[in-house]
């Protein structure tokens, strides 16, 4: 049979993959895209989506907990744990249908199966009914990552959870141990400690969330602690013995090996990239610690094969993979005005209770990049809307160049702050100084006034506080 031609092929179809493809296909290319086994990759069936309706439950319970405070009543609060994951199941089925809708209405090519890349400009896909092949100008490896397992540690389904068992749970942890409190963990942790599990969160840094800024992070540590939940910092987990319905977690902290037992662990201890069976060291694809090794506009080196997303390296979020995906189509459709991103130009969001996001710079790294800076603060209890909603813990802080006015990072917690942050990112992508953020009329009573407020304290001209 003759190999099927086309100008892109894309292996994979996450936020990254299904977006590339979805523009190549606006710009004219005739494209393909390759999945072995979701549309809409990890972050749409396993990851973002998921875990953010299985959030939203929890916020929901922990409201209902709180219903005296807004005169309302609500008695015998309980929750059913197989109707909290069937809704998020469901909302990924939807979305996932959605993809497919998507790429159909866009007239890309589907084929369901596992990928490699024979020699340049050659894709071999293994399908239910045997091997595809298939030719492209351009191939786009956009195959994501999976949860790093270390040694020991590994998951068995049963005691031991990555990702996929914690967002389909068949029991309630009573007490339960996560491994890294990065975003995967941190948000796992606050959804299971808000149901009720008894949650402790071993990090092997000195803080939790240890890409944020210091004091969001330590913001963080004291809201976790007032909820219930034990922080290990500079520990790390030895050894896991596992026994009937028990797990004894060996933890190393303060140069002593303290034995703590649970009957849950959940491993969140960062992602390594889906490499593998893609024959890439053989076409001359460079490979660094499990990442595709690629320049500013995610070429590979290799003419005509282009790494995005996850599998090209961090930061490891939807939002950057899809935008990768766009920048690839369009310079692959040769349209000029294609510009490369800007990691620091790159908002993180992180669900936990309070919700945290940031952009940019943090202050340390600021300073140690050589800047002399202005930094601003302001508390939500300062804030009219967020005491209206009964919101009132939090920070924004704002972190600026003290000579040009430039902002260099924005950093939060609290309620709803994953929508706020994007003010400063649009401003950041204007380059906005202070002056111009001074100048900008925020509308009240919204929390949004509070990011105003933070950059007026950064010089001195705050008025709520």
């Amino acid at each position: 049979m003759a190999a099927k031609s086309f100008d892109v092929v894309v292996i994979g179809s996450g936020p990254g993959g299904y977006v590339a493809a979805i523009r190549a296909a606006q710009l004219g290319l005739s494209t393909c895209v390759v999945e072995r086994e979701h549309l809409g990759g990890i972050c749409l069936n396993w990851g973002c989506i998921p875990t953010k309706a299985m959030l939203r439950s929890s916020e929901v319970f922990h409201l209902m907990h709180r219903a005296k405070e807004f005169g309302l009543k609500a008695d015998s609060i309980g929750y059913d744990l197989p109707a909290v994951v069937d809704r998020s199941r469901k909302i990924a089925g939807q979305l996932s249908g959605g993809v497919q809708h998507l790429l159909k209405k866009n007239k890309v090519t589907v084929i369901m199966g596992e990928g490699t890349i024979p020699s340049k400009g050659k894709v071999s896909v293994k399908t239910d009914k045997g091997t595809e092949e298939l030719t492209a100008k351009s191939i786009i490896l956009a195959t994501g990552a999976r949860a790093r397992e270390l040694p020991g540690l590994e998951a068995d389904g049963e005691l031991v959870w990555t990702y996929k068992a914690a967002l389909t749970p068949k029991r309630m942890p009573k007490k339960l141990l996560v491994i890294g409190s990065g975003a995967i963990g941190i948000e796992f942790a606050s959804f299971y400690n808000t149901l009720g599990a008894d949650t402790t969160v071993v990090e092997v840094m000195d803080r939790v969330l240890p890409v944020e800024d210091a004091e969001i992070s330590a913001f963080a540590k004291k809201s976790f602690e007032k909820q219930g939940m034990t922080i290990m910092q500079k520990a790390m987990v030895k050894q896991l013995d596992r026994a009937k319905g028990k797990v004894t977690a060996h933890i190393e902290v303060g140069g002593n090996v303290e034995k703590h037992d649970f009957d849950t662990v959940i491993s969140a201890v960062g992602i390594v990239g889906n490499v593998e069976g893609l024959n890439l060291e053989k076409l001359g694809v460079k490979v660094d610690r499990t990442h595709v090794v690629t320049d500013e506009y995610c070429r590979t080196g290799v003419e005509g094969i282009y790494a995005i997303g996850d599998i090209a390296g961090a930061p490891w979020l939807a939002h950057k993979a899809s935008h990768e995906g766009v920048m690839v189509a369009e310079l692959i459709a040769g349209k000029n005005d294609v510009h490369p991103i800007k990691p620091n130009s790159i908002a993180g969001c992180t669900y936990c209770h309070p919700q945290v996001a940031s952009v940019g710079l943090t202050e340390a790294a600021a300073k140690e990049a050589g800047h002399t800076v202005k930094v601003g603060k302001f508390p939500f209890i300062g804030n009219g809307k967020a005491i209206a909603l009964g919101e009132p813990e939090g920070l924004i802080k704002t972190v600026f160049d003290a000579k040009t006015g430039e902002l260099l990072g924005a950093h939060m917690i609290g309620a709803e702050v994953t929508e706020l942050i994007q003010g400063y990112v649009v401003g950041q992508a204007l380059e906005t100084t202070e002056e111009d953020l001074m100048h900008t009329v925020f509308p009240h009573p919204t929390l949004s006034e509070m990011m105003h407020e933070s950059v007026l304290d950064a010089y001195d001209r705050v008025i709520h506080m």
